[in-house]
């Protein structure tokens, strides 16, 4: 059974087909792109993987389990977290902060021992506390602990939005387009880190991304969508010299929706 089953999903939005008749597995540890022209529905999927919004129809299991209709925050709980194409932050509190305030979602004292501060409370802060900072150095952003965080470079959001994400405590992270803003330098020091992070927290990746450079280096798998369909999967190699593939992209010839 493939750790997450993706069936038939489709979503419409009035007369516009955002998802049509959409087909995915993802086994256990893989690290699969999924990439496609702006407009193609990528970020639609994942808003209907993780309960952001209702499918118009189709059906999605993660381990098994049926995860249409649920809310996102069940949906987290059972193993998925992922980023934003548009960065969500916390931009006016610490770069710590950001990050202890998704721990606080699984708190171990309850509201007498906030009130009291007692020996629970300290306990479980410093807990938090030391689990942050902890996600922090594998995202190179330790020695930021105590920026805020909308005073950082773009590059530095991007990951601090991941060290959120790993805060959840996920089996598989979606990643909508991390890359977003860097360098070809950045990008390549993205690809080491999503592979360190991978191994580390024994994560199944997908990723949507727009820099060819990452989705070829990182991936071992790649769908392709255009106009809310899949044209094309594969490997990287077997991708990059796929004729629809270079028709979606380059806009050889006329496609119609």
């Amino acid at each position: 059974m493939p750790l997450l089953e993706i069936s038939d999903l489709s979503k419409n939005f009035g007369g516009i087909k955002a998802v049509q008749h959409f087909n995915m597995n993802v086994d256990e540890g893989e690290i699969v792109g999924l990439i496609g022209p702006n407009g193609a529905g990528k970020t639609t999927v994942f808003n209907l993987v993780t309960g952001m919004q209702e499918p118009t129809s189709g059906l999605v299991r993660y381990k098994g389990d049926n995860l249409i209709g649920l809310r996102p925050c069940a949906i987290s709980s059972k193993g998925i977290a992922r980023t934003f194409q548009n960065i969500r932050l916390f931009k006016g509190m610490t770069v710590l902060d950001n990050v202890r305030s998704v721990f606080h979602c699984r708190l171990k004292y309850g509201f007498h021992d906030a009130v009291l501060h007692t020996r629970r409370f300290a306990a479980e802060e410093d807990r938090i506390r030391e689990k942050a900072r902890e996600l922090l150095d594998v995202l190179n952003l330790l020695s930021r602990e105590d920026a805020v965080a909308g005073s950082l470079p773009y590059g530095d959001q991007r990951r601090l939005e991941i060290a959120r994400a790993l805060a959840l405590e996920p089996h598989t992270i979606l990643l909508d387009e991390p890359a977003a803003g860097m360098n070809p330098n950045e990008v390549g020091t993205l690809v080491q880190l999503i592979r360190s992070i991978k191994q580390r927290f024994a994560l199944t990746v997908v990723v949507i991304e727009h820099q060819m450079g990452l989705v070829m280096n990182l991936c071992e798998r790649i769908v392709v969508m255009d106009f809310g369909e899949i044209i094309a999967s594969g490997d990287p190699a077997e991708v990059r010299t796929n004729p629809l593939v270079l028709e979606a992209y380059l806009g050889k010839g006329v496609r119609t929706a």
